[in-house]
């Protein structure tokens, strides 16, 4: 920051002593050229948003992580980590610009975050310990509180150890209804995520296990990070098929109960991935897909027997009207022995009772060709004032014996930020160079960024709003957003797997005024 802000003064004091070159007082010259940058630079300073809570309604929540039994399936019962006792935790709804007022009690035996997933909130509010804020110590309580501008579906969930965390069940969903309302009879929340039987456990670990020290711990401090790398390198490798019980709402297909219609009615299903493996969800009924992580379709068209393909952090809404008159099931095409639990009916109400035959297979729909095209806020004639480049690889840790997952050939905090000013126009571009075929689901903190390209080829179709991307092997995304935030954010593969040992990026924007000092008194671990 320190060079950079230099650089600039220097800059400038060559261009205003150049056209000062004619005037006899060259000494007050560089004085006033002085003045005049220093002024610039002052007012280039950037804090972070606050929010404009004056006269709006204030719908205030209490969320209490804790840990409850919680049974997965008729065969397996966990101890689960929550919000407010359930998996997923309580849904939160609020109306297009209502203030979302959240007090966090932590009543687990290690600290933790919120973090808004997809809601740009001002970067006071984002959750992350060691960049935003000290995460909650056990007994403590912390508020969060922003206003709710921007209507769609989004989710909470803890940003502390989250590859242990999260992978436990600490999350839950967050609605932002637009001020019109939902134009559906029926409203559904999905939410898929992924757990391990754990053989032999009965301390209610999953995912990861229990990291101790390990872990990416405060995350603005390059040491403290660089000392926890090697115990995170040696569960890099984590073997996802470990993952052999998958759910619906916490729950296994036997557990859960049936979506129930009318006929007639417009049906509207939102599907949250809160797991670490992409999920293909097969609706063998004609639909639209109406939202991507909670921003608008331009017309949607019709999907006949189609499946979503959901990758980690990513939602999807759709819509159908129940015209069938026959029952059917919403399945999971992912061809492993868990996918049988990753389904759920959909029935009606006074029905007949009577199943629709199940199609065996179907087309994946193309996110990146959905509705009808639109004037669109960027293009790829536009002159970005940012260009960056991720390329999102693997590498062996020889040190270490070990494997991590690297952004430009580096592990965070060692990647080099996207540096922006506030109002940059930032394009980014995501290659996956990955050599293990692993796919990355890229999340950008505090922004909404556009789908300009994909492999090269611009998007022509519905512009493509997003905050979550999934990049499969060998693909490359040009995306595109405004720097309209101030703060310090992250940009990481939402495969925590991937993002705890090293695919992290920062965006970070000049001249912006800190706000958080690490207290020294907390094990802050960013992912």
């Amino acid at each position: 920051m320190r060079k950079q802000l230099m650089t600039l003064i220097g800059i400038a004091l060559i261009g205003l002593l150049a056209a000062c070159s004619q005037q006899t007082d060259t000494g007050q010259a560089d004085k006033q050229a002085s003045t005049n940058v220093e002024k610039k630079v002052d007012q280039a300073i950037s804090t972070a948003r606050s929010a404009d809570i004056a006269g709006k309604r204030v719908k205030a929540f209490n969320l209490t992580a804790q840990q409850v039994d919680w049974t997965l399936s008729p065969e397996k019962q966990i101890k689960a980590w929550t919000f407010n006792g359930s998996v997923p935790g309580e849904q939160l709804r609020v109306k297009e610009g209502e203030v979302v007022k959240a007090t966090l009690t932590n009543k687990l035996d290690e600290p933790v975050t919120i973090h808004w997933h997809g809601v740009p909130v001002p970067n006071t509010q984002d959750g992350i310990p060691g960049v935003t804020q000290d995460a909650v110590l056990p007994g403590e309580t912390y508020t969060y509180e922003f206003v709710a501008d921007d209507p769609g579906t989004y989710w909470y969930h803890t940003h502390q150890n989250g590859v242990e965390q999260l992978d436990r069940g600490l999350y839950g969903t967050l609605i932002v209804e637009p001020k019109e309302g939902i134009l559906a009879d029926r409203d559904y929340t999905l939410v898929l995520d992924e757990w391990e039987s754990g053989a032999g456990r009965d301390n209610g670990d999953k995912g990861m296990g229990n990291m101790g020290d390990g872990g990416m711990k405060n995350g603005m401090h390059e040491g403290n990070v660089k000392e926890n790398m090697s115990s995170m390198n040696n569960m890099m490798m984590h073997d996802m098929s470990s993952y052999d019980i998958f759910t619906v709402n916490g729950k296994t297909y036997e557990e859960n109960e049936p979506l129930m219609v009318k006929k007639g009615e417009t049906v509207k299903l939102r599907f949250v991935n809160a797991g670490y493996m992409v999920h293909q969800m097969h609706i063998p009924v004609d639909f639209r897909v109406t939202h991507v992580d909670g921003q608008i379709v331009n017309r949607p068209g019709i999907e006949k027997s189609g499946i979503i393909e959901i990758a980690p952090g990513e939602r999807y809404d759709i819509e159908f009207t129940a015209d069938t008159e026959k029952d059917f099931m919403i399945d999971n095409h992912d061809g492993m022995p868990a996918s049988k639990d990753m389904q759920i009916d959909v029935a009606y109400k006074n029905g007949n009772s009577k199943k629709m035959k199940h199609p065996s297979s179907s087309d994946v729909v193309d996110v990146t060709k959905l509705g009808k095209s639109k004037e669109s806020f960027f293009s790829l004639d536009d002159s970005f004032d940012v260009a960056y480049t991720m390329d999102l690889g693997v590498a062996m840790d020889h040190q270490n014996m070990g494997m991590v997952y690297t952004i430009n050939g580096k592990t965070f905090p060692d990647v080099p930020p996207v540096n922006v000013n506030e109002g940059d126009k930032v394009k980014v571009t995501l290659k996956n160079n990955s050599m293990d075929n692993s796919t990355h689901p890229m999340h950008l903190h505090g922004h909404f960024f556009q789908v300009l390209s994909k492999d090269g080829k611009p998007l022509k179709d519905s512009p493509i709003i997003k905050d979550t991307l999934n990049v499969k092997p060998g693909e490359e995304y040009e995306v595109a957003f405004l720097a309209d935030n101030p703060g310090n954010w992250l940009f990481h593969c939402h495969d925590l797997h991937h993002a705890s040992t090293g695919m992290v990026a920062m965006v970070e924007y000049n001249h912006f005024a800190p706000f958080y000092k690490d207290t020294g008194k907390v094990e802050n671990i960013p992912e």
